[in-house]
């Protein structure tokens, strides 16, 4: 028997979700079948897959040993030197430059020179996160920007940060704001551009289209833009990002004839390449909190505007 006690961190999910996150070795299979038989409780008395957690909650296994046994290996971030650029951090939450070449989380190619990983080596070194004395949390990023996009991106340090700003991105309380360098002259200086996006996840490419397609996993998107300097055939351009679709800033400014310098998948990459572009020119500049809900710890947080010194974003200098 095994019996697990509910930290700050675990608290406020459901039972089977923290039993995934804390016991690796755990089929999901017998985790249900265990609720079901009572051989998994809390505080002694019968579980529901659903229930919520509390802190100070308890959780007896009548398990098998084997599959009680708790992940060993060292992680990712462990061989890390943490290198980040941060834009704020207060106890909640970090604001982080992520400079373009940098991928957010693991993938097939990389798995421990990564943005997550940088930021758990950096707090793990500052004494804010020790594995060791978590069950369920890690620290863990908020919102995901391309590889070869630069630019804002949001992390959590506690449960309750996690918790409040998933929601707050779901619900499209936080407001993104992007640069990007486009090929060509905008006829219009300024509009919203609108029309339906579709994705093949099998090629990692999306499609836009002026009107609706057949396809019945089409999603609509709504790019606002502003022109702000115009040189040598580039126009330098401001986004509001009204819906966040995959690759939605890149694919729709492709779709009216002005793809990103640079942009090796919906550009003139060839051409680009020849002049030493290596990245999209794509950043993600600024970001607000607009909170319309409560936040809980981070209502502190609501009305702050965050940005990128432009001296930091890379293709400005196109414009001077």
């Amino acid at each position: 028997m095994k019996t697990l006690t509910v930290g700050p961190n675990d608290a406020g999910q459901r039972l089977d979700k923290f039993l995934t996150k804390t016991l690796k070795h755990l089929p999901t299979s017998m985790l249900y079948k265990g609720i079901r038989t009572k051989k998994i409780k809390v505080n002694r008395k019968r579980a529901e897959i659903g229930q919520m957690l509390s802190a100070g909650d308890t959780v007896e296994l009548f398990l098998p040993p084997d599959l009680l046994e708790e992940d060993k290996s060292l992680p990712a971030f462990m061989k890390l030197t943490p290198r980040l650029d941060i834009v704020y951090e207060d106890q909640h939450v970090l604001l982080l430059n992520k400079r373009a070449g940098l991928i957010v989380h693991s993938d097939a190619e990389e798995d421990t020179n990564t943005l997550i990983s940088h930021v758990q080596a950096y707090l793990y070194r500052k004494g804010e996160y020790d594995p060791a004395a978590e069950q369920s949390f890690a620290p863990a990023l908020v919102n995901r920007i391309d590889r070869n996009t630069g630019g804002i991106v949001i992390a959590a340090k506690t449960a309750e940060a996690l918790r409040v700003l998933n929601q707050k991105v779901r619900d499209r309380e936080i407001e993104k704001n992007y640069l990007c360098a486009a090929h060509g002259i905008f006829e219009k200086k300024e509009g919203l551009l609108t029309g339906w996006l579709t994705k093949d996840s099998d090629r990692n490419l999306v499609t836009v289209y002026r009107d609706r397609p057949r396809d019945p996993e089409a999603r609509m998107i709504k790019t606002g833009y502003r022109v702000l300097k115009e040189k040598n055939g580039l126009s330098l351009v401001e986004i509001d990002l009204l819906t966040g679709r995959t690759h939605q800033i890149r694919a729709h400014l492709a779709s009216v004839g002005h793809p990103l310098l640079g942009d090796g998948k919906y550009g003139i990459n060839r051409a680009d390449r020849a002049k030493g572009y290596k990245f999209q020119a794509l950043y993600s500049q600024a970001l607000t909190f607009r909170f319309t809900t409560d936040a809980g710890a981070l209502e502190y947080l609501n009305g702050k505007r965050f940005e990128v010194d432009p001296a930091q974003i890379w293709f400005l200098e196109e414009f001077q």
